[in-house]
């Protein structure tokens, strides 16, 4: 169970992971070694799954999000498994989601322009046997991107 300390503290952590155990312990009112031992524990218990960094996918060259719906006919597990590892292995997709309602899958792309989604549509329906609709939209303007969740303390 989470307590406001550690709702807190991982407030912090998703705004910002580079702040040192002291700067978190004294936003926290404790010392560096309960801090730390707090910390740990949310590692262990999997409330912090990793510590990385954000990169600009403007900057990178990499400007263009798709959005893939995509329907099967095909419900069994084996084409399922076969499925979710071809489209993790594939790095342009960065989410992935099952769906409910008319379609039944979801990924997010990110390329680096439409020759390039064109080159990575090929592959993912050359990949994968059984797709009966694939539908692409594309993202014009990110509004609002956010990877911090709505933790209340």
């Amino acid at each position: 169970m989470l307590d406001k300390i550690d709702r807190t503290l991982l407030n912090l952590l998703q705004h910002d992971c580079t702040l040192s155990l002291q700067t978190l312990a004294d936003a926290v009112h404790l010392t560096s070694t309960p801090c730390w031992k707090r910390l740990k524990r949310l590692e262990e218990e999997g409330y912090i799954r990793a510590r990385v960094a954000l990169l600009d996918n403007e900057r990178l060259g990499l400007g263009l999000t798709a959005f893939v719906l995509l329907k099967t006919q095909q419900h069994n597990s084996a084409w399922y498994e076969k499925f979710s590892q071809v489209v993790s292995d594939m790095p342009e997709v960065l989410s992935f989601y099952r769906m409910a309602g008319e379609y039944d899958y979801l990924m997010q792309v990110q390329v680096a322009d439409m020759k390039s989604y064109d080159s990575f549509y090929k592959r993912l329906v050359s990949g994968i046997p059984g797709l009966i609709d694939v539908t692409s939209s594309f993202a014009m303007e990110r509004i609002k991107h956010t990877t911090a969740l709505p933790i209340v303390p």
